[in-house]
């Protein structure tokens, strides 16, 4: 399976395509973070993080986008320009009929580590093995996109199993 996960930001969003399955060693394909000046216009920062994400998509094809799951933040300004920068990974998926996943950042933790409270230095520091890399994804943003990417690739097999199964008992 290969994943385009997203750590969705205004001023800076996290972008990696992973590629593997659960039980199988990972592939991380692309790492990056796509970047936009908050001195900018907001429509064209939006623009810009559309352009670049659909670039991804033509480049790479994931068969599915995993997105973190944005969540309320006292910094309601920070949390509405998280929002409108998923949105454009939402549209793209939408477009293109790539299924989508949301994941919250616990559960993004909990897959990678083992523990939903891990710190960043962690998952960072997991993933890092995980891809078999000589050096840490940079900055978090990147390392927070190839953290859910994997986190959807060993979770979609199972959350797969029990749709189905829900759909067999209606």
């Amino acid at each position: 399976m290969r994943v385009l996960g997203i750590d969705p930001g205004l001023t800076r969003c996290g972008v990696a395509v992973v590629e593997g399955a659960a039980g199988r060693p990972l592939n991380g394909i692309h790492i990056g973070v796509i970047m936009t000046d908050p001195k900018v216009p907001i429509e064209q920062r939006l623009t810009t993080t559309e352009a670049a994400l659909r670039l991804l998509v033509d480049e790479f094809a994931p068969e599915a986008i995993a997105i973190e799951r944005v969540f309320s933040q006292h910094n309601v300004r920070s949390a509405m320009g998280t929002a409108q920068a998923a949105a454009m990974a939402l549209l793209i998926a939408g477009q293109r009929g790539i299924p989508v996943a949301l994941h919250t950042p616990t559960e993004v933790k909990a897959a990678v580590t083992g523990n939903g409270r891990a710190d960043k230095a962690q998952v960072t520091a997991m993933i890092t093995r995980l891809l078999g890399l000589r050096i840490a994804p940079s900055p978090a943003d990147a390392a927070d996109a190839v953290a859910i990417a994997i986190c959807h690739i060993w979770r979609a097999p199972a959350q797969a199993r029990i749709a189905a199964a829900v759909a067999v008992a209606r």
